[in-house]
């Protein structure tokens, strides 16, 4: 039941994206087809799934050797190596999805999401407080899963709103954001799932 718990709030409410507003560069920038975005998705997935264990890790490190202010810097580091492994990948196997993602790809060293379940992790849930790495990979990846559940439906929805009779003012990026703050409404019932 307890995993239970940690992957329905990894995945709906605490939603990087439509509940904490972290990553939401690449979510408008990737989401205009669901293909791109279902690989964006994927590429964050593996990121934040690695990167949770490889913080686990570092952070058990950094305590023995008393130096936790080097947390961040440790983290961005591990995130940074993560993203270059998933580049050189898809640049070899996947070579149209590499250039589709063009720029948002390397930008996931960057994207808060990533290190902010890093850091979620370990400020939250924390070394210190037991929590195996099971869990720590598990919210993890549940927490990429979000990521990609959210970058999805609103790429899905741009697809079709590609085709709706809209008022020139909203035409483009304003009913992008419009359609996200609709979403992020809709992803904040869920908290009263938690509570």
């Amino acid at each position: 039941m307890e995993f239970l718990i940690l992957i329905v709030s990894a995945i709906f409410v605490n939603n990087f994206i439509l509940s904490q507003f972290l990553g939401i560069c690449p979510f408008l920038g990737v989401s205009k087809k669901t293909d791109t975005a279902l690989g964006m998705g994927l590429a964050v997935i593996f990121v934040m799934g690695v990167a949770s264990i490889f913080a686990w890790l570092v952070q058990k490190l950094l305590v023995a050797l008393h130096v936790e202010y080097l947390q961040t810097i440790s983290f961005i580091l591990v995130i940074a190596a993560l993203v270059q492994l998933v580049e050189m990948v898809l640049k070899k196997f996947a070579p149209a999805l590499y250039s589709a993602l063009g720029v948002y790809l390397p930008l996931i060293t960057t994207n808060c999401a990533v290190l902010g379940v890093a850091i979620l992790n370990v400020n939250t849930y924390g070394v210190a407080t037991g929590l195996s790495l099971l869990q720590f990979f598990l919210n993890g990846v549940f927490s990429g899963v979000g990521f990609t559940v959210a970058i999805l439906l609103l790429a899905g929805i741009r697809e079709k709103i590609e085709y709706a009779d809209i008022p020139k003012p909203f035409k483009g990026f304003p009913i992008t954001l419009i359609t996200a703050c609709i979403m992020s409404m809709a992803f904040v019932a869920f908290s009263g799932m938690a509570g």
